[in-house]
């Protein structure tokens, strides 16, 4: 990965492919796909990552809810390297809340999602480990999940009405 970098946007093909596994945790380009995702994704403002948004067809992702601009009431979390994760709901309950996407600039739209799941991954170094996530980060954890998927948060929404200029999202969330 090169410091000129960029997220790839909507319409780009690698949005819509569904991610390899990561076999070899001990490959270099591995570890600098990580530490540019990880880059990125401050630099942006985002409270999450996946590899596909930077064209590297590999099952990682970063969730790091934290407060930021895009997103001020998001609780604070440690970013979390995840590879090849998946997840079993918690709670069966979904709950529409906004998104936006690094990869879709300027709109923003209502989701539904699940509430709460256990997620099962591999850290960088290969270890297995496991966690709950409910809320916000449960919500990020899905949508970056999603990007490994081939989705992307637009393809969740259920009526056309839900989708939302970003200078809209902003005049709501301020009132």
């Amino acid at each position: 990965m090169t410091e000129k970098t960029e997220i790839l946007q909507l319409g780009a093909d690698a949005l819509r492919q569904q991610a390899r596994r990561v076999d070899d945790f001990n490959c270099v380009k591995f570890h600098q796909l990580i530490a540019t995702l990880s880059s990125i994704m401050l630099e942006s403002n985002g409270v999450g990552i996946a590899a596909p948004q930077l064209g590297a067809s590999w099952q990682i992702i970063i969730v790091a809810s934290r407060p930021t601009l895009r997103y001020p009431q998001a609780v604070e979390m440690p970013p979390v390297v995840m590879v090849n994760p998946h997840y079993k709901i918690l709670d069966e309950s979904l709950i529409k809340d906004w998104e936006g996407c690094l990869s879709v600039p300027g709109i923003r739209a209502l989701v539904p999602r699940y509430r709460a799941l256990h997620v099962s991954y591999q850290n960088p170094q290969g270890v297995a480990c496991q966690m709950q996530l409910q809320d916000f980060p449960a919500r990020v954890f899905q949508h970056e999940f999603d990007h490994l998927q081939g989705l992307v948060y637009l393809d969740r929404v259920e009526t056309n009405r839900d989708i939302v200029a970003e200078t809209e999202f902003f005049k709501r969330i301020a009132a």
